[in-house]
């Protein structure tokens, strides 16, 4: 029903750094969920209902043949900066997740970029911390049946990092 993310409605985190280098997360903002939704089903035709102080979200869509709503639900996490926000933000990005909406990200590969000097550590009570300010970015996408087949990271700068493809 709803159609692959492009490569610019897709976002990368670092998962865990070391010296050596980091781990790659993709994911969707709650943005890119209500442009499918509005894009696909109509601005009208889909609505969102949080219960359980946020915990749970609720997406329902308009279903003309039966007329009624249709809905699926799923339940969120806090973030670590806004909680009460980021909790309800993530219960919704969950609940498109059950409509399909990214579904296609739980098929990514194990995404690695080495450290190219850009990778940096503080002393934090006589352990290193890693941390980068290099920021990660989808170049290019191919998703084929719902199954990410091939993809290229660039970091900040425009420097491929990653690329890999289904064999």
């Amino acid at each position: 029903m709803f159609r692959d993310l492009k490569a610019e409605e897709i976002d990368v985190r670092v998962k865990t750094i070391s010296e050596k280098g980091a781990v790659l997360l993709l994911y969707k903002d709650a943005r890119c969920d209500m442009n499918i939704l509005d894009e696909t089903v109509g601005a009208y035709n889909w609505k969102r209902e949080h219960t359980r102080d946020n915990k749970n979200c609720i997406v329902s869509i308009w279903d003309k043949d039966k007329e009624q709503w249709i809905t699926k639900e799923d339940t969120g996490a806090e973030s670590f900066t806004e909680k009460e926000k980021g909790l309800a933000s993530d219960s919704f990005k969950r609940a498109c997740f059950n409509w399909g909406i990214g579904r296609e990200l739980y098929t990514a590969p194990f995404i690695y970029v080495k450290n190219e000097g850009d990778f940096n550590f503080k002393e934090i009570n006589g352990k290193k911390k890693w941390y980068t300010y290099t920021k990660f970015h989808v170049e290019a996408i191919q998703i084929k049946d719902k199954k990410i087949t091939a993809i290229a990271i660039k970091d900040d700068k425009g420097k491929r990092r990653f690329t890999w493809k289904e064999k």
